[in-house]
């Protein structure tokens, strides 16, 4: 039997926790869906048993919701030289670890890091030091590392970055990897015109196995530009016609798909990905993100 296409987004834990994120997934009429348990602002975050846990996972069995993900907070980077930013981000992943595992859920995925300066293989170090300084090897998830867009001091950017890291880390058993469209297209590979190429190179440096998790943004810069903005599905560089491809490759079938687009347009942007006709008033009813975005609302 094939396995299912999971297409979701990232949605909101404003208020009521997992029930928030769930009942707007179920807006969307999706079947996954990622979200931040902690703002990206910095402070406490909200104790995870406030998130109605029991509640919200029997509604997601009643509608068939699947594999959550969570993104770490951007204030994180292990690849930092500055000892308190690095300090504080090994303790947020740390924390980020137990949360999620006391939600059940599989996948963590983090930006790698900046290196501001320091240069990329003093990055990698960092990165693998401060995950080898966290990782048993016990834990119940998969610490997903995010492909960036080579913007900036940013690492993690080319496939053999992130083999890098994985390979420097003792207990990289725990590790996967996230690919974003808009970040693979924006570095440089041409995943509009030869994503079979992309996902074969994928498994040489890397292996497909490690393939966890998918961020689907079209690309409001062109192809190689090294920067990362996220267009709405169809009003990009990427376009319709790839996304539609990429997010229906056998591949990607049964790992989360998950929409990071702008402007409040998921449920619209799902049904054209997912091939499903509305009218237009349930067309029109479907244009509004009910309160997603970046970090916990």
């Amino acid at each position: 039997m094939d396995k299912p296409i999971l297409l979701g987004a990232n949605v909101s834990v404003a208020k009521t926790g997992l029930l928030a994120a769930v009942n707007e997934t179920i807006h969307y009429d999706a079947n996954t869906y990622m979200i931040y348990t902690r703002s990206n602002r910095g402070g406490k975050a909200r104790p995870i048993t406030d998130f109605h846990r029991d509640q919200a996972l029997e509604i997601m069995r009643e509608h068939h919701i699947v594999d959550p993900v969570v993104h770490l907070s951007y204030l994180v980077n292990l690849a930092s030289p500055k000892e308190d930013t690095w300090e504080y981000g090994l303790n947020v992943l740390k924390e980020e670890i137990e949360r999620v595992e006391y939600l059940g859920f599989q996948y963590i995925v983090m930006h790698p890091g900046s290196h501001v300066g320091e240069g990329v293989d003093f990055a990698l170090n960092r990165i693998a030091e401060g995950l080898n300084s966290i990782l048993s090897g016990s834990e119940n998830l998969y610490i997903c590392l995010e492909t960036m867009a080579g913007d900036g001091s940013k690492v993690g950017n080319s496939l053999e970055e992130i083999s890098e890291i994985i390979s420097r880390v003792k207990h990289h058993e725990r590790l996967g990897v996230c690919i974003d469209t808009c970040h693979n297209y924006s570095f440089g590979y041409d995943i509009v015109n030869d994503f079979d190429g992309f996902l074969k190179k994928f498994d040489q440096v890397i292996g497909l196995s490690r393939l966890k998790v998918a961020h689907i943004n079209d690309s409001k810069n062109p192809f190689g530009s090294h920067k990362d903005r996220h267009a709405n599905i169809g009003e990009g560089s990427i376009g319709l016609e790839a996304l539609y491809r990429i997010v229906h490759h056998e591949v990607l079938r049964g790992i989360p798909q998950i929409l990071e687009t702008p402007n409040g347009l998921y449920r619209t942007e799902i049904d054209m990905l997912l091939d499903r006709p509305r009218g237009p008033e349930e067309f029109y009813q479907a244009s509004g993100n009910l309160n997603s975005g970046e970090g916990e609302n």
